[in-house]
Order: C-alpha cells, then sequence, then structure tokens
C-alpha cells in the first residue's frame, strides 16, 4: 500500500482530537473522516482536521457509511467505552456484507469493561481478517521508549535484567460525564487509567527483542477507594456538573488505585510491576510518573518535569483552560508547560508506528490481544480489591466477572 492511508475516526470528543493534532507529525496517512454520537461533534472534529491540514476530513452520519467510503482505508475506534462491541459489529457488519474494504482498525485504550468484552473484539476483528492495532500511548512516549533503550542496552546488558517498574498516572478527573460513571466507563481510575499503568510496567520489563509472552502474569493484589469524590462538597459538585447523571454519595467509582502486579520471566525469575492512579491529585495538572529499577541501575521520568516553566502573579487574571498543560489545575503561581502534549504523551509515536504497520500489512505488535491481557488483569485488580484478597493468575471466574462499581453496587462507605 503506497498512497497514503485514509483514516475514519470513530468519536469526535477529546481523545479524538489528540489523535487529530498528532497527525501534524505524520506522513503518509490522511484524517478524511469522523462519526460521532452528535453530527455537530463530528463536525467540529472533522473541521479542526481540514484546519491542521491533516486531511480533508468530513464528517458521515454512520459508521457504516464510512466504512462504505472507498477513500476509508483504516478505522480508529474513540469512541466511549460504553459503544466498543456496537462500534466493532458496526464495522464487521460493513465489511462482511461487502458494502466497504479495510486495511485495519485500532482501538483507543481500554479495549473493553470486562474480559468478556475484550474477548469479543477478539473475537470480532478476526472475523474480518484485518490488521488490529491497540492504542496504548504511554509505550510510545519519546521518553519511555529512550530510556528503555538505554536501560536495557546499557545496565541490563552488563548486570542484569530490571525486576521492579513504577508506573503513575495522575490528575483531577475526568474531562466528560460518562467517565466518571462506573457502569457506562466499566469503573473507575482502574479501567481508565490503570490500564496505561499496568501495560506500561509490562513493557518496559520486557526485552527489546523478547516476544510480548516472555512475561508471564501470576498474581494481582489492589486496593481501591473513593477519597475525595464522595465526600459530599464534591459529590455535589460532580452531580451538578453531570445534570444529576452521577450521585457518588449513592454510586461512586473508585477515585484511587494501587496494585502490584507480578510477572515470571522465561527462567521463572521475579517481575514486578506496581502501579498507582488517582482522579484526586490537585497539582499543575496530568502527572505521569515511571521508573525502572535494576541490579546496578534506575530510571524514572515525569511528564511534569520536562520542558519550560512559567510563573504568574495573583495580578494576573483571565479565562481558565488547559494551554499549559491538561488537567490544568490553576491560572497562576509556577507551573510546568508541556509544549507538544501529543508527542509528550505518545500520540505521535504510536499513530505513526500504526500508520507504518497498517501501510506495509503488517500486524502491530500492540495489539488487540495485548488489549484483553490488560483487561484481564484490570478485572483481577477490581477482583483483589473487592474480596480484599491476592488473585492468582489464571483465574476461572475472570471470564464472567464484572466489578462491584460497573454493575452500579460498590459504595465503600455504604451510604
Amino acid at each position: 500500500m503506497r498512497k497514503p492511508l485514509g483514516i475514519g475516526i470513530v468519536g469526535g470528543g477529546f481523545v479524538s482530537r489528540f489523535h487529530i493534532r498528532s497527525f501534524e507529525a505524520i506522513r503518509d496517512a490522511d484524517v478524511l473522516g469522523v462519526v460521532s454520537r452528535r453530527l455537530e461533534t463530528a463536525q467540529e472534529a472533522a473541521a479542526l482536521a481540514r484546519a491542521l491540514d491533516v486531511g480533508e476530513a468530513k464528517a458521515y452520519p454512520t459508521v457504516t457509511e464510512m466504512v462504505a467510503d472507498p477513500a476509508i482505508d483504516a478505522i480508529w475506534i474513540c469512541s466511549p467505552n460504553y459503544t466498543r462491541i456496537e462500534v466493532m459489529e458496526e464495522i464487521v457488519a460493513a465489511v462482511k456484507s461487502g458494502q466497504g474494504e479495510l486495511v485495519g482498525v485500532a482501538c483507543e485504550k481500554p479495549l473493553a469493561r470486562s474480559v468478556a468484552e475484550a474477548r469479543r473484539m477478539v473475537e470480532l476483528v478476526r472475523e474480518i481478517d484485518v490488521l488490529d492495532g491497540y492504542l496504548e500511548n504511554q509505550l510510545f512516549t519519546p521518553g519511555v521508549e529512550r530510556a528503555k533503550h538505554i536501560v536495557w542496552s546499557r545496565g541490563a546488558e552488563l548486570t542484569g535484567a530490571p525486576y521492579l517498574a513504577r508506573a503513575a498516572e495522575e490528575h483531577s478527573g475526568p474531562h466528560m460525564p460518562w467517565f466518571w460513571s462506573g457502569e457506562l466507563q466499566g469503573g473507575g481510575v482502574i479501567n481508565d487509567m490503570m490500564c496505561h499503568s499496568v501495560e506500561a510496567g509490562r513493557f518496559l520489563l520486557t526485552a527489546p527483542d523478547a516476544p510480548r509472552e516472555s512475561l508471564t502474569p501470576v498474581s494481582v493484589n489492589c486496593y481501591a477507594n473513593c477519597l475525595k469524590w464522595q465526600q459530599p462538597r464534591y459529590a455535589e459538585q460532580l452531580r451538578a456538573a453531570s445534570d444529576g447523571m452521577n450521585d457518588y454519595l449513592k454510586k461512586p467509582s473508585e477515585d484511587y488505585a494501587r496494585a502490584l502486579v507480578e510477572f515470571r520471566d522465561v527462567d521463572g525469575n521475579p517481575r514486578v510491576v506496581e502501579t498507582t492512579t488517582s482522579w484526586c491529585f490537585v497539582g499543575a495538572g496530568l502527572r505521569i510518573t515511571m521508573e525502572m529499577l535494576g541490579p546496578e541501575y534506575s530510571m524514572s521520568l515525569s511528564t511534569l518535569d520536562a520542558g519550560p516553566k512559567v510563573f504568574f502573579s495573583r495580578e494576573v487574571k483571565g479565562d481558565t483552560g488547559e494551554d499549559l498543560v491538561e488537567k490544568q489545575n490553576a491560572e497562576t503561581g509556577t507551573m510546568p508547560v508541556v509544549a507538544d502534549e501529543e508527542a509528550e504523551y505518545g500520540y505521535v509515536g504510536e499513530n505513526r508506528y500504526m500508520v507504518r504497520a497498517f501501510r506495509d500489512g503488517v500486524r502491530p505488535w500492540e495489539n488487540f490481544e495485548d488489549g484483553a491481557k490488560v483487561t484481564e488483569l484490570l478485572m483481577a485488580a477490581y477482583m483483589s480489591a473487592e474480596r480484599g484478597e491476592t488473585i492468582y493468575l489464571p483465574h476461572p471466574e475472570l471470564s464472567t466477572f464484572v466489578p462491584a462499581v460497573a454493575r452500579g453496587e460498590w459504595n465503600p462507605r455504604g451510604a
């Protein structure tokens, strides 16, 4: 495939626009279509693509009509979690009925809300024999890629493989009301953000040339709670912001979680991933941190430590926004500036890689199977937190397990 890859995006919201902006730095691909639950949202996202000159995108009324357009070669699924199965089924139906042809389908994290849903996504993509990619941006951040290369080529080569990775993502909470709903999103911070951390940790501990299966998960231990947003003051803020949709006094989602995932390498050695994730962090904005430890070396990074910093006194009064960093929590004081969030957070790297893989006819090394494995680890984390015990893998109940928070039945304060 030598012509530019024609991309259609399902979803026109926050993460879709991150993807669209990232294509300014990517060759051999054009964003040509957008579908959203609201046509107006799709039109706005398509207009953004045209304004950035990343493709002559237009809004389509349905996924089927976008797939049917011969200009569309691949689909990026970036719609809300609770729509993923429905979207994938529509894609499959359109291709199997001969209405359109595709080279590949890429899906934004998380792949699904349960192990059963994740396996269904894998089954569906196999039905139409297209390439599949799992969009886990943190694996493609420049700092992670470079640090992993240096650690493995120098430290590990001389003194032994790393044995511990730590990964954390923290901010003050999601943008859209559905993210806060356990029943729609599939949970709280575990499903929303720990999906990043467990996969980033697994990636860092996997040797560069080794297959992803070289690390086998053996156990998960997790603690979860709703520390901030179930307090009456903040619960009322959520209720008001969602027009009553989210009542955290009755149906909260976890806003804090910590998990320990133990793996074994091919020689039986333990490899450990520690993760922390939170919607109750109040700081400059979105904070992603990672560490990797080995026999004679260590590595660390933080997205809030890179780039310039600015200071505004209290006399600088203006509109609020997120022009300095995603999830910006202040307009005065000393604040870091993430100059190129699309690149810093890995969207440029992951989309460049997916485009090249699809154009070359090669299945991405980060694919739906990896998304399903991440989902299994997340469900084990929920099960561990609910039962207060370590979950050993493989666990026979995970295939049908749905977390209490996703059923609307979890309430740590019993209100």
